[in-house]
């Protein structure tokens, strides 16, 4: 005997709840998309752009400085009633020190090379050490941003995800690059000169 053709009404749903639970899980845990509502990441991001937020990378490994994160409000915005995501740079990894004066970023005693913000920061921050398992984080629009520099640090478990691909508007679509932080190396310290003006020799093991 043939088989008992299942109800269409049955299937459909079936379809439409397997979907349902499809993009679901995509959504929370692989990536999903965000907009861009305010001016705080200019120039890099402009109001209304759409973005893909990347999840997966951060299962595998930590978050890194230059990275554009999504994260969900701290307690410190929790309390000041914010309840949306916020999207930010990361400038300060765990253990860094940061400062922001003269118009520049220093991180560890040393400044940052930054061509991707709007203006330079016109005040004055720091020094402030990020504590373990946090991250301050910056808008690129820097004196029109509501950031870490005003309310603190973001705590790891509160990172969304990293922004990786511009979708819409379709004139400006493509990879969100990663800058490279160029620190000046040390000098090298000259070799100390023994008391008859001589060099030392290293010691023979």
């Amino acid at each position: 005997m043939p088989a008992e053709q299942e109800n269409p009404w049955v299937e459909g749903i079936k379809t439409i709840g397997l979907s349902a639970i499809l993009a679901f899980g995509i959504r929370t845990f692989v990536a999903e998309a965000r907009y861009i509502p305010s001016s705080s990441m200019l120039p890099t991001l402009q109001i209304n752009d759409r973005l893909i937020v990347d999840k997966v990378t951060y299962y595998l490994s930590e978050p890194q400085r230059g990275d554009i994160v999504v994260f969900n409000p701290t307690h410190a915005l929790l309390a000041q009633n914010f309840r949306d995501a916020f999207i930010k740079r990361i400038i300060g990894l765990p253990g860094d020190t940061v400062e922001v004066y003269d118009g520049q970023v220093w991180v560890n005693g040393q400044v940052i090379a930054e061509n991707y913000i709007q203006d330079q920061p016109d005040y004055i921050y720091g020094p402030e050490t990020v504590p373990e398992g946090h991250y301050l984080v910056l808008g690129d629009n820097r004196n029109n941003s509501y950031d870490g520099h005003s309310w603190g640090f973001v705590p790891r478990d509160r990172i969304i995800g990293r922004a990786t691909v511009r979708f819409w508007p379709l004139g400006r679509m493509g990879g969100i690059g990663h800058p490279t932080y160029s620190l000046p190396e040390l000098p090298e310290l000259p070799e100390a000169p023994d008391p008859n003006g001589a060099t030392l020799e290293p010691a023979t093991p």
